[in-house]
């Protein structure tokens, strides 16, 4: 049975687990703060997590290593962006604090700030979401009993970028010759730039029946995934006269590349500033990387190709978010209006109209 006592003016609270007696200052003047802290503790007991007297003393700090070090145990591709998140936006915030004593309150204070310093809905969800983590990680290893609600922002994921054929080639031509291929591959395949095709190597291209291959794990929804380009004289010519600069690199300079895509022999990583000065002098400023992955998307879907093989295509495993990928430009409600023109003009009526049964 617990016990609430007094020493000085601070309140304590006695408490038993396993025959085991565990004594806790509430660090409170107030008997109902000891009351709170013994039915807490009583009913942590009785669902049998691991109570003592410790639990509760959690620092944010500690929370973010024990974060870190289950993004790195389980290989997760994040873990760099998660840092930064943590380092940059959570810390300067809740650095040195316990988590028990962050609340719902102090959340939506930092959601505020976030806002004020102009950072994206989307950006704040993802640190709020490290944060969650954290309180999720402390509860199962016992070092926190509940975490306070931590509430998302909307986001509006749908994004209009992509590229028409004209556009794309003239950006394209203002990249630097190693930079050209990547752009070529990622627009006919929808591949993820950074994740997928950047590290690509040659282990992955089987050159004598056309094909490239990404292994289980590999990708971000982690399934393998295979390519054809057979079909494709664009990405036969490519990757021939990748192979060709391989070889090359090898004779006269003696260095054995994996990299599909390289930089005199080293792997290109990223290539953000180049892709902002193509785009703007190409008169297409503001594109991104990923509007590739949009474009390719659309160009399977207009092309005929069943959806089922389209997502396959482009690793989408989500019908969801395929769908928000395939987006419609003005070139294709024009079209769609010049097929509907001509399906009146074939039969006299709008195809789909139901005819009137001679009742209002």
């Amino acid at each position: 049975m617990g016990q609430i006592r007094q020493r000085g003016e601070v309140y304590w609270v006695r408490y038993y687990r396993d025959g085991k007696r565990y004594e806790e200052s509430t660090h409170s003047k107030k008997e109902g703060a000891a009351k709170r802290l013994l039915r807490l503790r009583e009913g942590a007991i009785e669902q049998g997590v691991p109570v003592t007297p410790k639990i509760g003393r959690l620092t944010f700090d500690d929370a973010a290593k024990d974060l870190l070090t289950d993004y790195k145990t389980n290989g997760k591709k994040s873990l760099e962006h998660v840092t930064r998140r943590t380092d940059q936006h959570l810390k300067p915030t809740f650095g040195g604090r316990r988590m028990a004593g962050i609340t719902t309150t102090d959340v939506r204070t930092y959601i505020d700030k976030r806002q004020r310093e102009g950072a994206a809905n989307a950006s704040i969800n993802r640190e709020l979401a490290a944060l969650k983590r954290m309180f999720s990680l402390a509860i199962q290893a016992g070092k926190l009993l509940h975490r306070p609600y931590i509430p998302m922002l909307r986001e509006d994921n749908a994004r209009q970028g992509f590229f028409e054929r004209p556009a794309f080639e003239s950006m394209r031509a203002r990249l630097s010759p190693d930079l050209q291929p990547i752009a070529t591959f990622a627009y006919l395949t929808g591949w993820r730039i950074q994740s997928e095709v950047l590290p690509l190597t040659w282990g992955h291209v089987d050159r004598t029946v056309g094909i490239v291959r990404l292994e289980s794990g590999t990708t971000k929804n982690g399934d393998g995934r295979v390519f054809d380009y057979s079909g494709l004289p664009d990405l036969v010519d490519l990757f021939n006269a990748l192979w060709t600069s391989h070889e090359t690199l090898a004779k006269q300079k003696h260095t054995i590349c994996p990299w599909v895509f390289h930089r005199a022999g080293k792997q290109i990583k990223n290539f953000r500033h180049a892709w902002v000065s193509a785009c703007k002098a190409a008169g297409c400023p503001g594109r991104i990387p990923h509007d590739l992955r949009r474009t390719a998307v659309r160009n399977l879907v207009r092309a005929g190709v069943p959806e089922r093989v389209a997502m396959k295509v482009t690793g989408h495993k989500t019908r969801s978010v395929f769908d928000r990928y395939d987006i419609t430009s003005p070139g294709d409600l024009r079209d769609a209006g010049a097929k509907l023109f001509e399906a009146r003009n074939a039969t006299g009526t709008i195809a789909g109209t139901v005819a009137k049964t001679g009742t209002d």
